[in-house]
């Protein structure tokens, strides 16, 4: 009993530093559950799902919110993993590497701009083969989510849970899209093309010398690209009843 107690009063001191949000959210209705461990009158019971008159564990909120962020980054990852995921979409499309801006410039006056083309769509090739290497590391990232990191991105912005995954996922996700990246540029002939742009280049008089890391542009572009739809598909979870997917999203975010 002591131990419940204790558990109890750090819940209400907790989520008494909870603001108020819209109503349809489902961060407000986890944000409900939550004040009802311990605002009020005293409480001995389980919480009730926003919506109905069922008891609903704290272990099913986090639950809830672990399920809808693994939808959710799932959804991500098999929408840029596919061909045209990056190339056809204009949010996200990888360009040239600034460095290489000069060269696509000085070829598309001369009428060989084709070549600088043809390597932006290799690169996007590039990040769209690599980027299932990031639905490991999500679930991982969530499988490590304690009850204190649930609660600051139940409570937190539209991206909180975005902000989260950049935080703990960057550095591994690039170390694990670099090989594939590296690969991707000599497997769908990116590296060719760029030595041919190049090479054309320098046939050019009075132009400047120009290099570029074609895997460290294409690794952190195409992370930029899926943290950009994952923050996108987590406000949608929040807040479209749609995006709800599976039993315990229904019921924990109703």
């Amino acid at each position: 009993m002591k131990t419940v107690r204790v558990t109890l009063l750090c819940l209400a001191l907790l989520v008494t530093t909870m603001p108020a949000a819209a109503s349809n959210s489902w961060l407000q209705k986890g944000t409900d559950t939550l004040k009802s461990l311990g605002m009020g009158e005293k409480k001995t019971t389980a919480p009730t799902a926003p919506g109905t008159g069922t008891a609903l564990p704290m272990a099913d909120i986090i639950a809830g919110l672990k399920e809808a962020l693994t939808v959710g980054s799932g959804n991500v990852v098999q929408q840029l993993g596919q061909a045209g995921g990056f190339y056809k979409d204009p949010q996200i499309r990888i360009p040239l590497p600034d460095t290489l801006a000069t060269v696509k410039n000085a070829l598309d006056k001369v009428g060989m701009g084709s070549f600088a083309d043809d390597l932006e769509l290799k690169l996007n090739r590039a990040a769209e083969a690599a980027t299932p290497k990031a639905r490991d590391l999500f679930v991982n990232a969530i499988s490590q989510m304690t009850f204190e990191d649930a609660r600051v991105i139940l409570n937190g912005s539209e991206d909180a849970a975005t902000r989260y995954f950049r935080e703990k996922m960057s550095p591994d996700l690039a170390e694990a899209m670099a090989p594939v990246v590296d690969d991707s540029l000599s497997q769908v002939g990116a590296v060719r093309s760029y030595d041919k742009m190049m090479g054309q280049y320098a046939t050019l008089p009075f132009v400047p010398d120009v290099k570029a890391d074609l895997t460290d542009h294409v690794v952190q572009k195409g992370m930029d690209g899926i943290f950009h739809y994952m923050a996108k598909e987590e406000a949608a979870i929040r807040a479209d009843p749609v995006k709800r997917t599976t039993d315990l999203l229904k019921k924990v975010f109703q």
